[in-house]
């Protein structure tokens, strides 16, 4: 054996990536990761940072000077095209909204993520590096009181503003991640822009051609779209088809599909004036002196007239930093043929360019190109129904710039939830269906006496805790905060679509509804029902509780309010139909090949749960009984209905062996060890807190003597931050 020492270089080796971790030994093994991203010390303001606190110190008007401005200070290290940065800007923008997907409401600019990869390493996002360098300065002004979230979307904004157009207004109030939103899952291929449709199941040729759920995006690596067309082949109709579906899945219609697509592409132009081999690599993996820094372009000086991003080269509008109608009055006046760009690339332009359609050039004086569309613009035209559309707003340039000023404003702002939300002076008064309104409260909240009269006779009601526990869960557990959707404000579990939903028809929670309704109305205290679920739900913990020797009182606030069935987005409100919930260990036929555990955690996610939380509600409910449909799975107690820690001194318990009750490995039947008589059964979610060494030394703790107090801490803490995950006007 040798005794040399290692080298510098060697030691170094051993704590860079070359070191093999956990997942690679154990692939399948469940990743709690997740769930530890918002660690108190990962943000370096420090846990009682407040960014609305911070943000209310803010000159917004001096910082949007400051971006007018920097709009036409153009750079010798990254030179303005025509001399104006809004092109980019709007474009860095979109793309950091644009990732937003409504199925999951994962992705979007709310949390400034395209400062990581894979984001800023995207194909799609190729040199947009270089844009929040330029905002580098602002940011260093302002510091803390402007998050880069909100800095990376506001950009676009001003730039619009800049350049000749009214937009809707702006929120603030998107607050900043400090490591990269790993969880994602953006598609099943191994490589940047793979044509090998991986993510479709499904053909062309019968129609039957279906992007995988939660994708929105048609190739990895992309924001929406291919811009040469699907798979870089150029046809207009099927572009269409995968605009449509899509925009569709950013939450978009075909009005607001047509008005992004013409009023984003009225300024600006693509990039593609030199040969793509002679780009480096992108910024993750740009060598270290390169600082950041991706895709260095070594084609003469590889920036101003030599860039190349999207391989597609040139404007679509002879005016590309003016609002106009001349997007629309190009697109129009001319036949458009396929060619090909100086990268290489499928682009569409007119067989002879009419006069006032040349475009002067972005960087050479005096030089004239034509105008230029790619296979996504074209579909504008090709498609029957984005046709219709688009000559409307051509011959009504008012309602174009009206329709362009509401999409623009959802883009950005869609995975922000309800307006509560938002902050600064450019909040626009009018509230729009798609950011979940529910009404103000009115007049003056519940008191004390009142809340106590309420709970004593939901508590003689006859309703039972796993009812009342049942009921309140479902009201809240729909709250994602990937966008801030769902929740229990509003009570709109009372409303379509959530009435048809079989999770909640198979809960039985309307015949709770109802009777808490009936108390309601019976009282003189000024309560919404939807205060009233979540009063209920407080009634079933203490009542099991209590039930099993423990006096707790669940903290209350209310506050929340009903709205209306006009109120709701019927449409994209069904996304946030659970079709899977381990805690009420629920699961739909067929709803997914993930393995459930996996779902576990990803809903425990949504609903802002740490590890100790999520555990200990998962082992409370077993232990009330709120399984759906009354099964007995996981119940692994004698005394169901109780707030015990019988569900974990049960599961680690030595005397008890468990077997797959068929090949499908779902469910289990444990047996006692020394006779084989049959004692439980359970599933997959109920047993990984005893398989997951990480789940089993929280378990283990809360099976220890003692144990069950902590748990309930943990119970309480954690049911309380699902029921007010919503009530913005109580954290931010």
């Amino acid at each position: 054996m040798s005794d040399q020492k290692p080298t510098r270089r060697e030691y170094g080796a051993r704590t860079t990536s070359r070191l093999q971790g956990n997942e690679h030994w154990w692939p399948d093994q469940l990743n709690l990761n997740i769930l530890h991203q918002k660690h108190p010390d990962a943000s370096p303001f420090g846990a009682d940072f407040s960014y609305a606190e911070a943000f209310s110190q803010l000159d917004v008007d001096e910082l949007c000077a400051d971006l007018d401005a920097l709009m036409t200070d153009s750079q010798d290290w990254w030179p303005a095209d025509w001399g104006h940065y809004g092109p980019f800007f709007i474009r860095m923008s979109w793309h950091a909204a644009g990732t937003y997907r409504a199925l999951d409401g994962r992705g979007g600019g709310g949390t400034g993520a395209q400062r990581f990869a894979p984001l800023n390493s995207w194909p799609d996002n190729g040199n947009l590096d270089k844009a929040r360098r330029l905002l580098w300065p602002i940011k260093r002004k302002y510091g803390e009181k402007i998050s880069w979230a909100d800095l990376l979307v506001l950009a676009g904004n001003r730039a619009l503003e800049t350049m000749g157009f009214r937009t809707f207004g702006f929120g603030y109030g998107r607050a900043d991640i400090w490591a990269p939103e790993d969880d994602i899952y953006w598609g099943p291929e191994t490589e940047w822009l793979a044509t090998n449709d991986e993510r479709y199941t499904g053909s062309w040729e019968d129609g039957s051609r279906v992007l995988d759920n939660p994708l929105a995006a048609v190739q990895m690596g992309l924001i929406y779209v291919n811009p040469e067309g699907p798979n870089g082949v150029p046809d207009a109709m099927k572009s269409a088809q995968d605009v449509r579906e899509t925009f569709a899945r950013m939450g978009m219609n075909d009005r607001e599909t047509v008005a992004l697509t013409v009023g984003g592409h009225t300024f600006g132009k693509m990039h593609g004036n030199g040969s793509p081999d002679a780009v480096g690599d992108a910024p993750e993996g740009a060598k270290i002196h390169q600082q950041g820094f991706g895709w260095a372009n070594t084609n003469e000086t590889g920036l101003g007239e030599y860039t190349v991003t999207s391989g597609l080269e040139g404007a679509w509008t002879p005016t590309p930093t003016k609002w106009d109608n001349s997007y629309l009055n190009t697109i129009f006046a001319h036949q458009w043929e396929v060619k090909k760009s100086p990268a290489g690339a499928n682009q569409w332009q007119p067989v002879e360019v009419k006069e006032g359609y040349w475009v002067p050039d972005a960087h050479v004086e005096g030089k004239k190109n034509p105008p230029v569309m790619n296979t996504a613009d074209m579909a504008m035209i090709t498609d029957p129904t984005y046709l219709e559309i688009a000559k409307d707003f051509h011959q009504n340039p008012d309602k174009l710039a009206d329709e362009f000023a509401r999409a623009w404003y959802k883009l950005l702002h869609r995975d922000m939830g309800p307006r509560a939300r938002y902050l600064g002076p450019q909040v626009p008064d009018e509230e729009l269906i798609w950011q979940d309104p529910v009404p103000d409260h009115q007049g003056p909240l519940v008191n004390d006496q009142q809340i106590a009269t309420l709970k004593q006779q939901i508590a003689d009601s006859g309703l039972t805790a796993k009812q009342l526990v049942s009921t309140a869960w479902a009201s809240a557990c729909t709250y994602r905060q990937t966008d801030h959707r769902g929740g229990a404000n509003g009570a709109r579990i009372r409303l379509e679509p959530q009435t048809g939903w079989d999770i909640n028809q198979r809960s039985g929670v309307f015949e709770v509804i109802d009777k808490l309704e009936q108390i309601k109305d019976a009282s003189d205290a000024n309560i919404s029902l939807a205060d009233m679920i979540v009063l209920g739900g407080s009634v079933g913990v203490e009542m099991a509780a209590k039930a099993a020797g423990h006096n707790v009182t669940v903290p209350f606030t209310p506050g929340r309010t009903d709205a209306t069935q006009e109120m709701t987005e019927v449409d994209t409100i069904a996304y946030l139909e659970p079709r899977h919930d381990a805690f009420r260990n629920y699961m739909q036929p067929q709803a997914t090949s993930i393995p459930a555990e996996h779902l576990m955690v990803d809903r425990a996610f949504m609903l802002n749960l740490s590890v100790p939380q999520m555990t200990a509600l998962l082992g409370g409910m077993r232990a009330i009984g709120v399984n759906v449909g009354d099964n007995d799975d996981g119940i692994l107690t004698d005394r169901p209905g109780q707030l015990t820690n019988d569900f974990f001194v049960n599961l680690i318990d030595m005397g008890t062996v468990w077997e797959p009750l068929d090949e499908s490995e779902e469910r289990f039947e444990g047996r006692t060890r020394k006779t084989g008589e049959k004692k439980w059964t359970a599933t997959r979610v109920d047993l990984v807190y005893g398989s997951n060494s990480q789940l089993r030394a929280i378990a283990e703790e809360y099976a220890a003597n003692g144990g069950e107090e902590r748990m309930i801490d943990r119970f309480v803490k954690g049911w309380v931050k699902v029921m007010e995950n919503d009530r913005f006007d109580l954290h931010r």
